[in-house]
């Protein structure tokens, strides 16, 4: 039985859970290995068409597990190997055809914070709260906070939010783009839920090639963007979606994706 995280697949939506509540979430070693599987599982499933990320609890992640770091005898060997794995599954998540929806409540911390935001689509309460909190224990970022937070708040408040480590509000992480959506906390359950079901339902090739452009375009020149723009396009034109999407546009009726 998952101690850390839970995996179910029904119709293409996959519901990944964070289910070690009681403790916070923590992204420790155990909790590495578990997302790992997991990740590895979700690469490999066919006709995969959307992930819905939550966390059991008051809190989303409480980032790492302080207490398990403290009680290691080699410290730099128990984070290699907890950072190792944990770093596959936020590869193997990142490059999924499927978009990820997450749904974020109470305190999100650390590698938490990546966790949650390097989604697709990010639901959040409207008293959730996000920090860093690496440095105030001397630690470095991990967990593609480095990569993912410039490109969504940009360097210039990232630098802040990890040098001071300050604590920032849902209303807050809505107006600098950490987060897509604020909702009442009765409502993040449903709606969540709603958007990973309209995002399952819809055009998934093109959800995929849009990934992969917005995950290039900070490393590709502007004429090479451009080049795989057309050439991505080009291949959604052979998919049955875009034939299904044009025949719907035109008969003013809404459009049966199928993911194909």
């Amino acid at each position: 039985m998952a101690r850390c995280v839970d995996l179910s697949i029904e119709n293409g939506l996959a519901r990944l859970t964070l289910v070690n509540g009681n403790k916070g979430n923590p992204l420790d070693h155990e909790f590495g290995a578990e997302i790992r599987a997991a990740a590895i599982r979700l690469e490999g499933t066919h006709g995969l068409r959307a992930v819905l990320l939550t966390g059991e609890g008051k809190n989303f992640s409480v980032g790492g597990d302080l207490g398990a770091f403290s009680g290691v005898a080699d410290l730099p060997a128990y984070v290699r190997e907890s950072t190792a794995d944990y770093h596959v599954a936020l590869s193997k998540l990142m490059r999924l055809r499927a978009p990820i929806i997450s749904a974020v409540q109470g305190a999100c911390a650390g590698a938490g914070v990546t966790l949650a935001c390097f989604a697709d689509f990010v639901v959040a309460t409207e008293n959730s709260s996000f920090c860093l909190a690496y440095t105030s224990i001397g630690f470095s970022p991990d967990g593609a906070s480095t990569y993912v937070l410039p490109r969504l708040i940009g360097t210039r408040k990232f630098q802040e939010l990890v040098y001071t480590n300050r604590r920032i509000s849902a209303s807050e992480a809505l107006q600098i783009g950490l987060v897509t959506q604020l909702v009442p906390s009765e409502q993040l359950t449903e709606q969540a839920e709603k958007l990973a079901r309209q995002f399952a339902d819809g055009p998934t090739g093109a959800f995929a090639a849009t990934k992969r452009l917005l995950f290039e375009t900070y490393s590709n020149s502007f004429e090479t963007q451009l080049e795989w723009e057309s050439r991505l396009l080009s291949e959604q034109c052979a998919s049955e979606d875009v034939i299904e999407g044009i025949s719907a546009a035109l008969s003013r009726r809404p459009p049966q994706f199928t993911g194909r």
